[in-house]
């Protein structure tokens, strides 16, 4: 366990990492861009880290008809795989958020990634007879990922101060769109390389290993929080002595109990939260549903024909994952530079931002759906930018959390962040659009137009959902500012 009490007094000294040594807090007989070259390494390995992991996560809809040709699956059971898989990592995200706030960090996200690598290269040699297998791997996976996507943000909030913390943040988020799209990619191209889906599930561990190595090489063993750093500063030389330990040591006693019934009196933790949430359901059923969804209406429109080889046309997943990356990387950017810019002139531009974006993107995404029957070209153009401006938020909506939320509770805030936009959000998504999708099929004889027609009224909740986030980042504008300032308090 980290003891704060036993850390303070190399804190002191000036042999802390992390934001500390951001700040120049060190020992003069180190170099000034020592601490800069190191938080720089920290930041390289925890981005490459979250490319891995979101690759992982988005290999199964890159070969979503491939999985559910072999399986033999309807709409319902192959949505239900992205469920499990959210649905593991959802309830997973608590307990990685206690024990990042209250152990070693380095140590947690080291044991993730070498679980998830692990369970992701033995679901590569599952036969078609153990779909219930296959299943289960992917919420084991979902497990291991839990602890990188809880923990490594708040890494980077120790190693930070808040002008450069939005900046790095942005960096770490691009990798979130970035990974996903490589993910559709590798998995596409490793199953028309090798016409045989499998080995698209034996490249991230390979990936995964190399981060593990990294870890341990380059990030420190311990790194300082800012909550110690910021005690440390108010301590006056003459009253370092037990009194101020033992009030450091109370501080990070605080039970996970409490922290989340603080939280609970959070407004804008509460509202952004569910804007996430909203973000989360539309972001899920389009990564898993799209390329799909565009093979079915080109079918209709006499594009392609219908897959009855053992190897699927994989173009779609190709196109729109590099349609995810470029999107995505211009959205994270976007967003944090209209909120750099505009939090100069309004207090409340973050929240603002998100809802905005928000509504865009729903009304790009209900177009796409319309056009989709008569004009393909249209329907990629719409998504691109439903997927733009959804991307535009990722950043933006992290740093609301971590400058409303005290540093010693961030991890338990992410964590349950995590949590609920996963619950409400794209951990049912697919499959909800899938049993939709499913129930429309049910009503008329089974065609290619009827299949198309199916996934086209099963998405359109997704405008819905769209608009009704926007509505909840309207409400963080009303509280920001307050508990902003109860914050640094």
């Amino acid at each position: 366990q980290e003891d704060t009490g036993l850390q303070l007094q190399p804190l002191l000294e000036g042999q802390n990492y992390g934001a500390a040594a951001a700040k120049g807090t060190q020992c003069p007989s180190v170099s000034r861009n020592s601490p800069a070259v190191k938080n720089g390494l920290v930041v390289a390995v925890l981005c490459f880290g979250n490319l891995i992991n979101f690759m992982d996560w988005f290999l199964v809809p890159g070969i979503l008809m491939d999985i559910q040709k072999y399986f033999r699956l309807s709409d319902g059971r192959t949505g239900l795989l992205q469920t499990v898989f959210t649905m593991c990592y959802m309830l997973a995200a608590p307990i990685f958020g206690y024990l990042g706030d209250h152990y070693n960090r380095k140590v947690i996200l080291g044991a993730g990634i070498f679980f998830w690598s692990g369970v992701t290269l033995g679901s590569s040699f599952i036969t078609e007879s153990y779909y219930r297998i296959f299943v289960l791997s992917r919420g084991l996976v979902g497990i291991g990922t839990a602890s990188y996507s809880t923990i490594a943000p708040t890494i980077i909030a120790d190693l930070f101060e808040e002008g450069k913390r939005t900046t790095v943040l942005s960096i770490f988020y691009i990798f979130i769109p970035v990974g996903s799209g490589c993910g559709y990619m590798l998995a596409a191209g490793m199953a028309k390389i090798t016409g045989d889906w499998h080995w698209a599930f034996r490249v991230t561990p390979c990936m995964g290993s190399l981060v593990l190595v990294l870890l341990f090489l380059l990030v420190p063993h311990r790194i300082q929080r800012r909550t110690e750093k910021h005690r440390v500063l108010s301590i006056s030389g003459t009253i370092r002595g037990a009194a101020e330990k033992s009030g450091v040591h109370r501080a990070g006693k605080t039970t996970w109990c409490q922290d989340v019934g603080s939280l609970a009196k959070n407004c804008s933790f509460i509202w952004s939260s569910l804007g996430l949430t909203a973000m989360a359901f539309v972001t899920g059923a389009l990564g898993m549903w799209v390329p799909l969804f565009l093979y079915r209406a080109q079918v209709v429109q006499g594009i392609v024909p219908p897959c009855l080889q053992e190897s699927c046309n994989s173009s779609n997943s190709l196109i729109f994952g590099g349609i995810t990356i470029g999107t995505g990387i211009l959205g994270v950017i976007a967003g944090a530079e209209a909120a750099r810019r505009l939090r100069k002139i309004h207090n409340k531009a973050d929240p603002l931002i998100c809802a905005t974006s928000m509504f865009i993107s729903a009304l790009c995404l209900y177009t796409a759906l319309m056009v989709a029957q008569t004009n393909i070209l249209s329907t990629f153009i719409f998504f691109a930018f439903g997927e733009l401006f959804l991307s535009v938020n990722w950043a933006v909506v992290t740093d609301i959390l971590l400058y409303v939320v005290t540093p010693r509770r961030q991890s338990t805030a992410i964590s349950l962040q995590i949590l609920v936009s996963h619950l409400l959000g794209d951990s049912g998504s697919p499959y909800l659009i899938g049993l939709i999708s499913n129930a429309v099929q049910a009503r008329s004889t089974p065609s290619f137009q009827q299949s198309f027609r199916s996934l086209q009224c099963s998405f359109a909740i997704c405008a819905f959902v769209g608009v009704l986030g926007g509505g909840f980042f309207l409400l963080t504008s009303l509280y920001i500012m307050e508990d902003r300032k109860e914050a640094e308090r």
